[in-house]
């Protein structure tokens, strides 16, 4: 018998992506699950968890991957970002260089994701607000120059966590939702099946036990 988790309406992919230690796999797991480690080991690999969230009456599940910012786990990246619709970019706000690396990493993306990826910009810790090294306004500005949202967040305290992936989500869900009525023929019933964008694992991926 299928448990809860298994019916939704949509079923979206999205990749974290940034410098390693930026606190990827903890916003990860403070989404998913409520948790946070202040001992988090870097991630090896790929990993993913998943959540559902209601939209405008609608279940929308999301399947949230998670890889290592180092440079010797590049080569997965075609896999890690196909079919992705959404991609969380994360700097550290005490770390002036993994704020610089994103122009490298939002790069990558557009060159190996989807063109119509919806992409936030995430300046991650903000808790350590008596370390910042990156100006709020310096990351707003680029993200808007980029036409990217922006928002800061802190997995250790829960701040805009839960914002930052609402948002996302919704927005990725409005994009779908039109094209999906404007691609309808005349006349039709839109499908009641659930909406899957983005694959489901691939065998060959390590896999996070999944979020109920």
């Amino acid at each position: 018998m299928g448990s809860k988790d298994d019916e939704y309406d949509y079923l979206f992919k999205v990749v974290l992506i940034g410098d390693s230690g930026v606190g990827k796999s903890n916003l990860l797991s403070r989404f998913t699950r409520n948790e946070f480690n202040l001992e988090s080991k870097s991630t090896i690999g790929v990993e993913f968890a998943t959540r559902s969230i209601q939209v405008d009456g609608k279940t929308i599940k999301a399947q949230i991957w998670d890889t290592a910012g180092q440079e010797r786990y590049r080569a997965i990246t075609s896999a890690y970002y196909r079919g992705a619709v959404g991609a969380l970019l994360v700097y550290d706000i005490a770390k002036h260089l993994t704020y610089e690396n994103i122009e490298r990493w939002l790069k990558e993306l557009r060159d190996h994701a989807d063109a119509n990826i919806v992409i936030m910009l995430v300046g991650n810790k903000c808790d350590l607000r008596h370390l910042r090294a990156v100006p709020t306004d310096e990351a707003k500005n680029f993200a808007e120059k980029n036409t990217l949202s922006f928002i800061e967040t802190s997995a250790l305290d829960s701040t805009n966590v839960e914002t930052a992936f609402q948002n996302i989500l919704t927005e990725i869900y409005h994009i779908v939702s039109q094209k999906q009525i404007k691609d309808a023929p005349q006349n039709s019933e839109i499908s009641s099946q659930p909406i899957v964008v983005g694959p489901t694992v691939d065998s060959d991926v390590k896999k996070k036990p999944q979020c109920c």
